[in-house]
């Protein structure tokens, strides 16, 4: 098959995907996420060699999709793809104003999304190298980030608020540990997180999402990191857990 034959039929196969989706949001999200410009970067991956398939969709975000790929060695990925023509443009500014690493980006809505996948990339780094279990980031190209797929050959990991744990203690208490060591280490807060942006692999929590998090020098980072321990303890007082969030931000800024 020669590269054009491929490019076509990868073509089809997301069109395909797109005519599947009863939802006219959906639908709207695919013609969004796949337009010529993300079609052609994506097949580059491919010529690369960085992945040799799509496999499925795995989730529709307000920023962008993720989905599910494979490389030409067997070995699973996640590919992100961030919409520019989001709707979320004005929430992003906030997160990206002040970080020095962006500045001057935040008023042309294609770069400010270009710097919001870069960032994440960053991001994702700077959290695992500070041992903050998260996707590990392999490439990124404009607005696709390609990372390790978080799941097994069966389905995509389930978020923390879908599963039921056994052990919510020693999970609350790694969750709190990962915002300190993010902190501490990384210099980072998350800024955004919750139940819903944490997945469970194997009775382990990986962190997700990581594209808001900021700089400690950012002038809302104490509000933030406040914000993220008291999502902990709200979500877990639903296993009778009751977790001095004062206490804990305490130990977090403790150098």
């Amino acid at each position: 098959m020669t590269r054009d034959e491929d490019y076509h039929a990868f073509e089809r196969e997301i069109d395909g995907w797109r005519k599947r989706r009863k939802d006219s949001d959906d639908r709207k999200s695919y013609d969004e996420v796949f337009d010529h410009q993300n079609l052609m970067r994506i097949y580059k991956l491919f010529t690369g060699g960085v992945i040799d398939k799509f496999d499925f969709p795995i989730s529709t975000g307000k920023e962008g999709n993720v989905y599910r790929a494979t490389t030409k060695d067997g070995e699973l990925r996640a590919v992100k793809i961030f919409r520019t023509s989001t709707s979320t443009f004005k929430d992003m500014v906030k997160y990206v104003h002040g970080d020095p690493r962006f500045g001057g980006l935040i008023s042309n809505r294609k770069k400010l999304i270009l710097a919001w996948a870069e960032k994440e990339f960053l991001n994702l780094h700077a959290f695992d190298r500070a041992g903050v279990r998260v996707p590990k980031p392999y490439v990124h190209k404009d607005n696709i980030i390609v990372m390790e797929y978080i799941g097994d050959g069966v389905e995509p990991a389930r978020e923390l608020r879908n599963v039921r744990l056994e052990d919510p203690e020693a999970i609350a208490r790694k969750i709190l540990d990962y915002i300190r060591l993010a902190y501490q280490k990384a210099k980072l807060v998350h800024a955004d997180l919750s139940e819903f942006n944490i997945l469970m692999l194997n009775g382990e929590p990986v962190v997700i999402d990581v594209g808001q998090a900021v700089m400690l020098s950012h002038s809302r980072s104490g509000e933030w990191l406040e914000r993220d321990v008291r999502n902990v303890a709200r979500y877990f007082k639903k296993y009778d857990l009751a977790i001095d969030a004062a206490a804990e931000l305490e130990e977090i800024r403790r150098e």
